[in-house]
């Protein structure tokens, strides 16, 4: 009677070792699933991010070339005004530069 209690005993913890087993290999899937599903989670999370860091970027580019197009409106619009003054000043005095340039001529 004492070996088949012992018997019985054996074969209970070997069926323990069994579901421990089991449940180590089921614990271990489950670890492979975690982190697969962190690695995805990971990677959306990342492609998000790249994402919004793109639009930004083009905010950022898009307002920076209409601040560059206005100031190089601005540079125009001064270099046409400053064109047009020196043009006004040659006209204005073009008969006197003549007339000494002549003058200094026929002096000498």
């Amino acid at each position: 009677m004492a070996e088949s209690k012992v018997t019985g005993i054996i074969q209970s913890l070997n069926g323990l070792e069994d579901d421990l087993d089991s449940l180590n290999s089921k614990v271990a899937d489950m670890k492979k699933q975690l982190n697969t599903k962190a690695q995805n989670e990971v990677e959306k999370l990342l492609e998000k991010t790249r994402e919004m860091a793109t639009k930004e970027a083009e905010v950022i580019i898009n307002a920076s070339k209409e601040k560059a197009n206005a100031e190089s409106a601005k540079i125009a619009h001064d270099g046409e005004s400053k064109l047009a003054e020196i043009q006004s000043k040659i006209n204005d005095n073009f008969d006197e530069a003549v007339n000494h340039v002549v003058s200094t001529v026929l002096k000498a």
